[in-house]
């Protein structure tokens, strides 16, 4: 374990690492050791949000890491107002938004931060993501179909991304206070999405650095979304949250006038595949707890979104050329449909 001087809260960290954590003792050793253990020169401070866990990991992450700012929260708050609460207290010029079950490798912090002062401060960076069971790269960050599904890329020369997964994003903090931080309101899933369509937006730059990467648990902090015996597996709470917080993005992010023709196309396609799936699998739950569920939503706040919509969209500074610049023509759930047949969704 590297020099813990660099962890001095007396010392003004150039980068602040915020952990949320939620019943994650099995993962949070790796994660916290991997970032004791980078070859960066400069100051970090390490800052965790323990969500209301009942583990033990807030009581083992004290006496063990006693350099490490640690809040707990009485209740479970979810993973938005989690960063949003450690970015209040983060000293740093930059913030590193990490994962539980996140490790990174040993020159992540040095190259994250060389490649920030090389190119322009003002954009989201990642890093190349690899499974941490398998060692497989999962992915090089993401770009987008039109109805905004994560399409991984893995191509290593394309600069054109346009998000980079929240379980490793890198920010400066005068972006991230631009921004107002993730909306509280999606509690967890798509906030990722939502951040790096906004820079976007404001006509900044999402990447990924080449070079490094960390090391992802997939799918331990809330289960489901990966690929399992050659199938893709879920659960119906992160589906359901993950369909309702995409489509919130897409409302209020997608630029006029695509964003009628396509926000249309999208709840119609939405209910034509819960029907579908719905009796495919023989299990009305599904279309209810999903896709009903995230129409329902958006209906519900509909006036809040449209208020919200107008705001962004006046704030917006690119074309929207430049927006969907990194999305794709082919509809990503028929690629994953054809790769891996229909998923399989459980309750729990």
């Amino acid at each position: 374990m590297k020099n813990l001087s660099q962890f001095n809260p007396s010392n003004k960290p150039v980068c602040s690492v915020c952990i949320a954590n939620y019943n994650g003792i099995k993962f949070i050793d790796n994660c916290i050791k991997s970032i004791c253990n980078q070859s960066c020169l400069f100051n970090v401070e390490i800052i965790i949000h323990d969500d209301a866990s009942i583990d033990g990991s807030a009581e083992y992450i004290r006496n063990n890491y006693p350099f490490v700012k640690l809040m707990q929260s009485k209740q479970n708050v979810g993973f938005c107002i989690s960063n949003n609460r450690m970015t209040k207290e983060a000293k740093g010029d930059f913030l590193l938004l990490l994962n539980n079950d996140a490790i990174l490798f040993p020159d992540a912090l040095e190259s994250l931060y060389n490649y920030s002062q090389n190119h322009d401060h003002n954009c989201i960076l990642g890093l190349p993501q690899y499974n941490a069971e398998t060692d497989e790269l999962i992915d090089i960050g993401s770009t987008f179909d039109f109805f905004l599904n994560a399409v991984p890329n893995k191509d290593i020369h394309h600069s054109d991304i346009g998000m980079v997964i929240g379980a490793c994003l890198w920010i400066s903090k005068s972006l991230w206070d631009d921004i107002g931080g993730f909306p509280e309101w999606f509690h967890t899933l798509a906030e990722d999405m939502y951040l790096c369509c906004m820079v976007r937006l404001k006509g900044f730059g999402v990447e990924v650095v080449p070079y490094s990467g960390f090391h992802h648990w997939v799918g331990t902090s809330i289960g489901g979304g990966k690929i399992l015996k050659n199938r893709l597996s879920t659960l119906i709470p992160r589906r359901a949250l993950s369909e309702r917080n995409k489509s919130y993005v897409m409302f209020l992010c997608y630029p006029s006038p695509l964003f009628h023709l396509f926000f249309s196309a999208h709840i119609l396609l939405l209910l034509i595949e819960g029907i579908l799936l719905s009796f495919i699998k023989r299990d009305s739950n599904l279309l209810f707890a999903i896709y009903l569920f995230t129409i329902k939503s958006l209906w519900r706040k509909r006036d809040f979104l449209i208020r919200l919509r107008k705001k962004y969209q006046k704030q917006r500074s690119v074309r929207a050329y430049y927006f969907f610049k990194p999305f794709n023509v082919i509809p990503y759930k028929l690629q994953m449909l054809i790769k891996y047949g229909i998923p399989d969704i459980k309750q729990r």
